[in-house]
């Protein structure tokens, strides 16, 4: 069973959350809590829970809000972390990406709309706004960019079957597993299937990172014909 953790010293901001996250009851456990002196009581929950994902206020991260989600983010590296907030810069978000946040988005957020944004971050996907997205990927495909010959010489797609490479390239693309499962006639269990051999296979943990090898093979292919 899964495990949210939602944490805010607003009690209307809670409620609200926890309400958008009704559907979750039958398969995750969802605790909300209330905090006032901010992040020294979450921390030993996070350590006790051992959450799926943070629903975190960012009004609880105070002055060096980047360093906070960091620090949270590393008491269990396996959580997902979701920072809600009101008005705040690019450079700002910016920073809490850097530090290991998987989804920010509005602490006004709909219900409805709560609830799509914590499936695709338990699912692997970010959940950010185009301008940093594509920042992400930029500044990633920096730090990659030196290891584009060795990943083509070890040659991980060829270790990917010819439906693996298909699901590869159309996941590569943005599309959804609904999507990718209409277009392939399968079912999106057997896409989840395929995306954790595909991996598994190739090293990356998640969407974003097999977009990267998949854009870095292609220019490498490019440069050699």
């Amino acid at each position: 069973m899964n495990t949210l953790l939602l944490a805010s010293p607003h009690k209307d901001r809670l409620a609200s959350w926890k309400n958008g996250l009704d559907d979750f009851v039958s398969t995750t456990l969802v605790f909300d809590i209330l905090l006032i002196d901010r992040l020294d009581a979450l921390r030993e929950d996070v350590v006790r829970l051992k959450p799926a994902a943070l629903l975190l206020d960012f009004d609880m991260l105070g002055v060096n809000a980047s360093n906070g989600a960091a620090s949270l983010r590393r008491l269990c590296t396996e959580a997902k972390t979701i920072v809600l907030v009101g008005k705040i810069s690019e450079g700002l978000e910016w920073e809490l990406v850097k530090a290991g946040v998987s989804g920010i988005c509005r602490n006004d957020t709909g219900p409805k709309f709560l609830k799509q944004v914590v499936t695709a971050v338990l699912e692997g996907q970010l959940w950010l706004r185009r301008p940093l997205t594509s920042r992400l990927i930029e500044e990633l495909g920096k730090t990659t960019s030196k290891n584009k010959a060795y990943r083509a010489t070890l040659g991980l797609l060829n270790k990917l079957t010819q439906r693996e490479f298909d699901i590869a390239v159309r996941v590569a693309n943005g599309e959804s597993n609904k999507q990718v499962a209409a277009a392939c006639n399968i079912t999106e269990r057997t896409v989840k299937a395929h995306l954790t051999e595909i991996f598994l296979k190739l090293g990356v943990t998640d969407r974003l990172n097999l977009a990267l090898v998949m854009t870095a093979d292609n220019e490498q292919a490019e440069t050699s014909s």
